[in-house]
């Protein structure tokens, strides 16, 4: 009798266990999404998993519970894998990144390059910073980029294009700890709040010149009718060099929405189908493998067009080898086209006028 008893003690010990374990992982994951600088200790986690990973083992040996030991490991095992990286920890994989794509590239470039790098997942990717749809990973990149721009390893142009200031780069003596202690000491005859503030300008600068206006135009393209965004993509395709284009719209044509021809400096032609979708989310590979089946026979290349984003299976899936390729538009870019192509969208150029006081001291 005193040998069951003592059994079942350790028994509900060991799920008690269990339970604060699950409850520290996901509270320390919620960390992890409220702020950039809140990083739960990877240590910590790891030790978690061991625990829960030991009780499994005995709770199965002693009390043949297998099935409830291995979903409350596996619980924990993906509790761990989605907890965002944090800014800092992004410094060094931006400079891979930059050094992989040679030394340069936009922010889209550099952004999935790091997303590759980083192994990060697609529910890593899809959590929003506030509730301008901003990604989050992508918000801690731009505090990243700030960093190393500061530390004086990289520089940007007015046209959005980052680079390595210098190609012989050692990423290997590369310390992201040493990196932000440095940029925060450089200034030191400034207060930290200051500092805190400059640097806080600089990445709200960033993000927000080249999204905020996005985000306007993306919530003016929700609020259209799936008509008007049709006739706005068939539009767009004219004025892109696309003839012949026609919007169909048929129920159950495998979700294409129109085709057109494509002319190639007079000489080359292709047929090309489309898909237009205002999504907020993301468009998965199985959608891409609906349309490419649509399009089977009917064109030389398909076209998706989103105001969403693509998961990276649903990019790598456009791209597999032997099928028939499909060019995707996600709305980041959507908006750049109706930028350059002046729809919708009006570019204003405002005169700033600065007075040298110092110049007139010297006369």
């Amino acid at each position: 009798m005193k040998e069951k008893i003592i059994k079942y003690l350790f028994l509900v010990l060991g799920m008690l266990f269990i339970l604060v374990s699950i409850i520290s992982i996901v509270m320390t994951d919620n960390l992890s999404r409220s702020s950039f600088n809140l990083y739960p200790s990877k240590y910590y986690l790891l030790k978690c998993e061991f625990n829960i990973f030991v009780l499994s083992v005995w709770l199965n040996s002693k009390y043949s519970l297998p099935l409830s030991t291995i979903i409350i490991y596996d619980m924990a095992r993906k509790r761990k894998n989605t907890i965002l990286p944090s800014f800092d920890e992004l410094i060094i994989p931006t400079v891979k990144a930059l050094v992989e794509l040679g030394g340069s590239g936009s922010i889209e470039e550099i952004n999935n390059k790091v997303y590759e790098i980083a192994n990060l997942s697609d529910d890593i990717l899809q959590i929003s910073h506030g509730e301008d749809g901003r990604s989050e990973v992508d918000y801690r990149l731009a505090w990243s980029r700030t960093y190393l721009k500061k530390f004086g390893l990289i520089e940007n142009s007015a046209r959005g294009v980052w680079a390595l200031s210098k190609s012989d780069i050692d990423i290997k003596n590369l310390n992201y700890t040493e990196i932000v202690r440095k940029v925060r000491e450089q200034e030191k005859s400034i207060s930290k709040d200051i500092q805190n503030q400059e640097v806080e300008q600089e990445v709200t600068l960033e993000v927000n010149s080249s999204e905020r206006w996005k985000d306007k135009l993306l919530t003016v393209l929700y609020n259209i009718t799936p008509s008007a965004f049709e006739r706005l993509t068939q539009r767009l395709l004219r004025e892109s060099g696309f003839v012949q284009v026609e919007v169909t719209g048929k129920s159950g044509d495998g979700g294409i929405d129109g085709k057109g021809i494509l002319r190639m400096s007079g000489l080359l032609s292709f047929h090309v189908i489309f898909q237009c979708k205002r999504y907020k989310g993301s468009v998965s590979p199985s959608q891409i493998r609906d349309f490419r089946g649509a399009m089977q026979g009917r064109a030389d290349k398909g076209l998706f067009i989103t105001t969403g984003h693509f998961t990276r299976e649903a990019i790598k899936e456009a791209t597999r080898d032997g099928a028939p390729p499909i060019d995707l538009i996600d709305g980041e870019l959507l908006c750049d086209k109706l930028k350059e192509l002046k729809l919708g969208v009006d570019i204003q150029l405002i005169e700033a006028v600065e007075i040298k006081e110092e110049w007139f001291l010297k006369i």
